[in-house]
């Protein structure tokens, strides 16, 4: 483990060589994790721990969701079972359903809780909205959280890659006293690279705020921004799209990655350091009451009952793929589909 203090905060951080795979195992020999949901996370998360030797099953339901998981090697009856079953069998329960999915799935899954048992969740939402969600555990019960940094996809593909995502993890309840061992054993058993605690409170409000900020609609919103600046000004889409987007993500934040903004900034030119300098302090003051603005709104649970509402619709899925294709047919990302196959690393031979 390991103390960081940033501005006289301490944490301690704990690490995969805090426990390893060995002492993980010897934490949750008497465990079987049953995993609902076979979504990015419930996925990633399900066959990172398989392949590290851990007794878990899966519960879905028939469809397909089913028949992902059989083409993955889950096997019909010993390892994967009807969404319903896999919560009777399961000691530590994953619900990885998405949010509208955990509201719906709820009475079953309440029902076939037992004393002892430990309900694991990937994100606060349930828990903290309960107003909205109805989602209120039993006193006898650990209620814990692992929340990696990242997507299911990524969770995957960094175990894959040998190195890790990192995680947050959070006991809401600890009726049996194993919560925490519980949390962090199944944190590094999902491939987790290091992790920091929180609260379920606390990882909700961040996490939402996140999205609908820098991780997403944010970034979504100043990409478009500058784009339709630079092609009303006569750039071509070619140079809007490489001026936007391309040197960002394959030159410039990877920079940041590894060393930090200023790093990035004294890897470029003194003409884009003056700029930069000059430029991000009006950008904070325009932004900082925005984002503001969403957190609030987020802890305030109006951003919970908009999500719960919209995805909760029959229509929802119909919906999402229509938002979705106005910006897959935005000429930003029209220009992104002909000029990433030219990246010499896909270009055909």
């Amino acid at each position: 483990m390991k103390e960081i203090n940033i501005a006289g905060h301490s944490e301690i951080i704990i690490e995969r060589t805090d426990y390893p795979v060995e002492r993980c195992k010897s934490i949750l020999k008497e465990e079987v994790t049953a995993i609902l949901g076979y979504g990015p996370q419930g996925r990633g998360q399900g066959l990172n721990m398989r392949d590290q030797g851990f007794q878990v099953i899966l519960g879905v339901r028939r469809g397909r969701s089913w028949d992902k998981a059989l083409e993955d090697g889950w096997v019909e009856g010993k390892t994967l079972f009807e969404t319903e079953e896999a919560a009777t069998r399961g000691t530590i329960l994953q619900y990885l359903l998405s949010d509208a999915g955990q509201i719906q799935m709820w009475p079953m899954v309440q029902s076939n809780l037992q004393p002892g048992n430990a309900l694991y969740f990937s994100h606060g939402f349930g828990i903290v909205f309960k107003g909205h969600t109805s989602i209120i555990p039993g006193s006898d019960l650990d209620v814990i959280l692992v929340a990696p940094k990242g997507s299911g996809l990524t969770v995957r593909n960094h175990f894959l890659a040998g190195r890790g995502i990192n995680a947050s993890f959070a006991i809401h309840q600890d009726a049996t006293g194993n919560a925490r061992g519980r949390a962090i054993a199944t944190a590094f058993a999902i491939g987790s690279g290091h992790l920091f605690e929180t609260s379920f409170e606390k990882e909700v409000y961040s996490d939402l705020t996140g999205e609908r900020c820098v991780l997403m609609g944010m970034l979504q919103g100043a990409f478009l921004a500058q784009y339709e600046v630079l092609r009303e000004q006569g750039h071509s889409p070619s140079e809007a799209y490489n001026e936007t987007i391309e040197e960002a993500l394959e030159s410039l934040y990877p920079l940041v990655s590894q060393k930090g903004m200023d790093w990035m900034y004294a890897n470029c030119s003194t003409t884009a350091q003056r700029g930069a300098l000059d430029w991000a302090p009006k950008f904070h003051k325009v932004l900082k009451p925005v984002i503001q603005e969403c957190y609030d709104r987020v802890k305030a649970g109006t951003e919970a009952q908009i999500a719960i509402e919209s995805n909760s619709r029959s229509d929802y899925r119909q919906q999402l793929e229509r938002e979705l294709a106005v910006i897959d047919g935005q000429e930003m990302w029209e220009a992104g589909k002909q000029l990433r196959p030219l990246r010499p690393e896909n270009a055909q031979i």
